[in-house]
């Protein structure tokens, strides 16, 4: 865990949340089960395989050490969380967690909970994807499914977006999402719909059609969504929701799914919309195997031609 350690010793006092140390990258060979996160003011610990007190005894006297330097006058505050065989365990190391969490992300502030559950709110290497929809979506209708806590609203919205729908099974992290859009002073411009997807096309549809549709499903979430066998089911219904010239980012952050995954089952059912380019991922998510990080693909729809006979506006071939 030497890599981990000497990251801690050479940490800044960081202002945003991010990424600290990318251990799940590959890039730090016998670390690879561990990531450190900041959701200032507080560190998050996370490990994907059993450790032992020594180990956290090491991390905590590293962070102590480096916070006695970087803050002597605050007192160090850190979680770790413990996740694999498909279970997540959650305790508070030292300090306290402020109740609400707030933390902010190119000025724009949204609620966390490093806690409970396995995911905290806002997910980090996801930072590049709201940044790119922040500078695309001026006087735009959006439509962001799988909105979980509506992150990517809030970036549309603070990029000029007109209107966003966010669509999301779970009534919990629609009611978060709310909530981050007061926080940004975002009154207007959303609407919210805790219902299942599948389920609500009639509803998503009356909204549209859209500039910009943002796919962003669980890998895999029984009940929910199922990547390899749902992702296709859904592509289908893209091509009817979109305007002429209108995007899709569709995104996936599973492992064992690479590129060629969403390329060649949009080529299937989506033929007409064009791969256009994929967005990066923050530096500090670099990985030995950019195909097992975190995907986010952009496609474009066809635009409008002008018929030089009937002067009247056609699709694109």
């Amino acid at each position: 865990m030497q890599a981990l350690l000497d990251a801690i010793a050479q940490l800044e006092r960081p202002t945003e949340a991010q990424r600290i140390f990318h251990g799940r990258g590959g890039l730090y060979p016998g670390c690879e089960h561990w990531a450190l996160d900041a959701y200032p003011p507080v560190w998050v610990l996370t490990s994907f395989l059993p450790v032992t007190d020594a180990e956290l005894a090491r991390v905590h006297d590293a962070l102590s050490a480096r916070w006695a330097q970087l803050a002597p006058d605050e007192p160090l505050s850190w979680v770790f969380q413990s996740r694999h065989e498909g279970r997540a365990e959650t305790r508070l190391m030292a300090g306290s967690v402020p109740e609400p969490h707030v933390v902010t992300e190119r000025g724009a502030r949204y609620l966390v909970h490093v806690l409970k559950g396995q995911n905290h709110g806002l997910f980090l290497d996801m930072a590049e994807g709201r940044q790119w929809v922040r500078e695309h979506t001026a006087n735009t209708r959006v439509l962001n499914l799988f909105a979980y806590t509506c992150a990517f609203s809030v970036a549309a919205l603070q990029g000029g977006a007109k209107q966003v729908v966010n669509v999301d099974m779970s009534a919990g992290a629609i009611a978060i999402g709310q909530q981050n859009h007061a926080l940004n002073g975002l009154g207007s411009g959303a609407s919210f719909l805790a219902h299942d997807i599948f389920k609500t096309w009639g509803k998503i549809t009356r909204s549209g059609p859209y500039h910009l549709i943002i796919v962003d499903p669980p890998s895999y979430q029984k009940g929910s969504f199922v990547a390899n066998k749902d992702y296709a089911r859904l592509m289908r219904r893209l091509p009817d929701l979109l305007r002429p010239d209108g995007e899709v980012l569709l995104c996936l952050n599973a492992p064992e799914l690479d590129t060629a995954f969403l390329q060649n089952q949009m080529r299937e059912a989506a033929p007409d919309l064009m791969f256009v380019e994929r967005l990066p991922n923050p530096a500090s998510f670099a990985d030995v195997s950019p195909e097992r990080a975190l995907k986010v693909l952009r496609y474009r729809a066809p635009g409008l031609v002008q018929c030089a006979s009937s002067q009247t506006l056609q699709p694109a071939v």
